[in-house]
């Protein structure tokens, strides 16, 4: 692999000097607008992005598919729904998404609460079913596979069976949007010297602020083997609609612990369950579905640290998922447990602004993410409607928004801060620079030996960069506030 990328770079730095390259800007106020055409300097002009020790082959873009988002979709009138589905899932439409992640049981993004199995004690899995699936979550992957036959999946829980935890609820803490005893409370931070205390203080930027040391699920050998005997009848239900699920993650989100579907583990109940059962029971009986951590949503690198440096746990995953505040750790990650693959596993989706600077997080945090040696990105819903609201009352964003009284749907700004990605940087793509800051850059070489710079402004003021490209330099000059795209093509 490494001789063949050196034969790329080799061949790229050979034919630079004949190279120019085309831009495509967007601003809050005029989307993918042509820029004009750059030539490659002797001489580098601006700020030089840094180039890569290593560059890691990237893999695939990715979303979601949920419940509110099939609803969503489903208000617009069948042209404007195909119209969305090409532009999103095409191989030659403008995100070229080619991943799906699916939900195992109800996420927060779902119309309400369900599991596949909700009979309490069936550990031999004998009512497991996914009729739910069918309604929605099926329906919609089926229109994205007619789209782009090759897609790959994978699945994840946001919450066991309820009669699988200790609470036999789906939350982890009550809550006005949910039914679950408020006393139940209690069991989150039960046996922790600071009690139920509310005016304990993590420092800074620690999330979570408070550690749980109560495995939510029920750490009996029954319940651990029912559970992973449960991920493989999911993965054959859905093999079983020619939808094949090739990556599983325990859990979503262990570190949240929220009103709407969640389950909080401890590292050692993390090991015990992935270890001890998920691995060798998937071993067993589907070696070809590769278990990941994740979704890893801490900073708490001591806490990563302890589960990872269980040699069996690290043996025994193939790789490691992160989001949120997951990602500030990805490159001490990758220091210290190199023979891991990293992906991320989900956008920010913010707060329901549908705004311009939700654009620009996004845009970074890709950045971020690729430049870091993540090599698959998953967003998270494509598409909501109105205020993006969940049935738990948290408001977010999306790349395409419905007017459901009109029938009607906008593509964001956040739609084409993806689009200056993910149509230039195909499956297969080496990222070789990066920087970071107010001027975000991201230097690609795609399978065919094409140079891709994605680069963006978020500051106040114009600033220039310079992108490496072979023994030459691509200066940019860079307005405030706007992303860029520019890729190359021999004269």
């Amino acid at each position: 692999m490494k001789h063949a990328l050196s034969l790329i770079l080799v061949s790229a730095a050979l034919g630079a000097a004949a190279r120019s390259f085309t831009s495509v800007t967007t601003t809050e106020s005029a989307v993918w607008k042509p820029g004009a055409v750059v030539s490659l300097s002797n001489k580098a002009k601006g700020t030089v992005v840094e180039t890569l020790a290593d560059s890691l082959e990237f893999g695939r873009w990715g979303t979601c598919f949920n419940e509110r988002g099939y609803d969503a979709i489903s208000m617009l009138p069948d042209s404007a729904q195909a119209s969305v589905m090409r532009r999103v899932f095409a191989p030659d439409g403008e995100l070229r998404i080619n991943m799906g992640r699916i939900p195992m049981n109800a996420n927060d993004y779902a119309r309400d609460w369900y599991s596949c199995d909700e009979v309490a004690g069936d550990f031999a899995l004998e009512h497991f079913n996914i009729d739910r699936d069918r309604e929605a979550i099926i329906p919609f992957i089926k229109r994205a596979q007619a789209l782009c036959p090759g897609m790959t999946f994978w699945a994840s829980p946001w919450c066991p069976p309820s009669w699988m935890k200790i609470n036999a609820d789906y939350p982890v803490r009550s809550d006005r949007t949910n039914t679950m005893d408020p006393r139940k409370d209690a069991l989150l931070f039960a046996g922790t010297p600071d009690g139920n205390r509310d005016d304990y203080k993590a420092p800074k930027g620690i999330f979570p602020p408070r550690l749980s040391e109560t495995d939510y699920f029920i750490m009996d050998s029954r319940y651990l083997q029912a559970y992973a005997d449960y991920f493989g009848r999911f993965i054959d239900a859905y093999a079983a609609e020619q939808i094949p699920i090739d990556m599983v993650m325990y859990q979503n989100e262990a570190w949240s612990y929220t009103p709407y579907p969640g389950c909080a583990w401890t590292p050692e109940g993390i090991v015990r369950f992935n270890a001890e059962y998920l691995v060798p029971t998937l071993a067993r009986t589907h070696p070809g579905v590769e278990v990941y951590f994740g979704t890893i949503n801490t900073n708490r690198f001591d806490v990563i640290d302890k589960v990872l440096s269980d040699s069996l746990m690290s043996a025994s995953v193939k790789g490691v998922g992160l989001q949120w505040e997951g990602g500030q750790i990805l490159s001490r990650l990758r220091d210290k447990y190199p023979h891991l693959r990293y992906v991320q596993t989900e956008g920010e989706c913010g707060w329901g602004s549908f705004d311009w600077n939700a654009a620009e997080h996004t845009f970074e945090r890709i950045n971020h993410y690729l430049g870091n040696g993540a090599q698959d990105y998953t967003f998270w819903n494509f598409i909501l409607a109105d205020d993006g609201e969940s049935g738990w009352g948290w408001k977010q964003n999306a790349l395409i928004r419905v007017d459901s009284a009109k029938g009607a749907c906008t593509y964001t700004p956040e739609y084409y801060a993806v689009r200056h990605y993910a149509e230039f940087i195909p499956s297969g793509s080496r990222i070789v620079a990066r920087s970071g800051g107010d001027t975000p850059v991201l230097v690609a070489v795609t399978p065919s030996g094409t140079y891709v710079v994605v680069a963006a402004n978020l500051g106040d003021k114009k600033a220039v960069v310079s992108a490496p490209i072979g023994s030459k330099y691509l200066n940019i000059k860079l307005k405030p506030h706007t992303l860029t795209t520019l890729s190359d093509a021999v004269e």
